[in-house]
């Protein structure tokens, strides 16, 4: 019997930034999955299923600036089949549903607080908790994402003047997660670590992933990884060809797939579908790799 994918639903409480943020959680099971409709995306799931197995890795997907969890949908459902539990949090303030603190130096701060209040929450949670393997999460960021996996694994980031209220750019204050084991990081934006010693206290393996045609997030950038961290030769960079910013999410429905809309957009010639499996097999195998 094929696995499926079961989903929990949790709303966790952010007592600094006084908001609710809504949690998904993808496992196997092997209960029977039907469609079901989050916002404008569908996805074959078991809600409230038994979840299958024990000492489940943890995973983290933190989405881009304005963007929402669910568009790495295709992703973290063939993680969740492949017997690892996926955390899928919505960033309150920089999401589809609301973006009031995009640009801004609070959600610099917040985003890496709301990836620590998921993992305290699927660790606490009394279904999927005792099923977890304890202690060790690893992190997949695109875009904004990543810099906010960066910023939880021991990233010292730099607001810009631009961002903070007082015009003067200034430290962000993040604290680092020792339950952080590995980086999948899909063109991450990392200006806010251009200092020298911004990435130098982490020390983990790292699947870098950049779009050939990138238009949003500079290939400088990712090129603050392999010369910022302390060690270098942990960091697997590949470049995807023909690739742009948004192909690393899932393909958009029909009625949001318009020129208007970049998000949707590829470049001419890129089969977002199907790398869609080529990217899943090369997380699992590097997750496979480092555990």
């Amino acid at each position: 019997m094929s696995l499926n994918v079961g989903c929990r639903n949790v709303d966790l409480n952010d007592p600094v930034q006084g908001v609710k943020i809504p949690l998904r959680l993808l496992h196997s099971t092997r209960a029977d999955a039907r469609t079901e409709r989050f916002g404008p995306y569908e996805l074959d799931v078991a809600t409230d299923a038994p979840v299958e197995g024990d000492r489940l890795p943890l995973v983290v997907i933190s989405h881009g600036g304005g963007g929402s969890s669910l568009t790495y949908r295709d992703l973290a459902a063939g993680l969740a089949r492949s017997g690892y539990v996926v955390a899928l949090p919505e960033h309150p303030g920089d999401w589809r549903g609301d973006g009031s603190l995009s640009g801004k130096a609070a959600n610099l701060e917040n985003r890496p607080r709301h990836i620590c209040l998921t993992m305290d929450a699927a660790f606490a949670d009394p279904v999927i908790g005792p099923r977890l393997l304890p202690g060790r999460v690893a992190l997949i960021g695109h875009s904004m994402g990543g810099y906010t996996a960066l910023a939880v694994a021991g990233g010292k980031p730099y607001a810009g003047a631009r961002e903070t209220e007082d015009g003067k750019p200034r430290p962000v204050a993040v604290s680092p997660d020792p339950r952080v084991c590995a980086l999948i990081l899909l063109a991450p934006a990392c200006g806010w670590f251009w200092r020298d010693d911004a990435l130098a206290d982490i020390d983990l393996p790292i699947m870098l992933r950049t779009a050939e045609k990138d238009e949003r997030a500079s290939h400088l950038h990712a090129d603050l990884i392999p010369r910022g961290v302390r060690n270098p030769g942990r960091v697997d960079h590949q470049t995807v060809p023909n690739a742009g910013h948004h192909s690393f999410q899932s393909p958009f429905p029909p009625a949001m797939t318009r020129p208007d809309f970049p998000p949707s957009q590829d470049p001419a010639g890129f089969d977002r579908l199907a790398y869609q499996a080529v990217l899943l097999d090369e997380i699992l195998a590097f997750l496979h790799d480092k555990s």
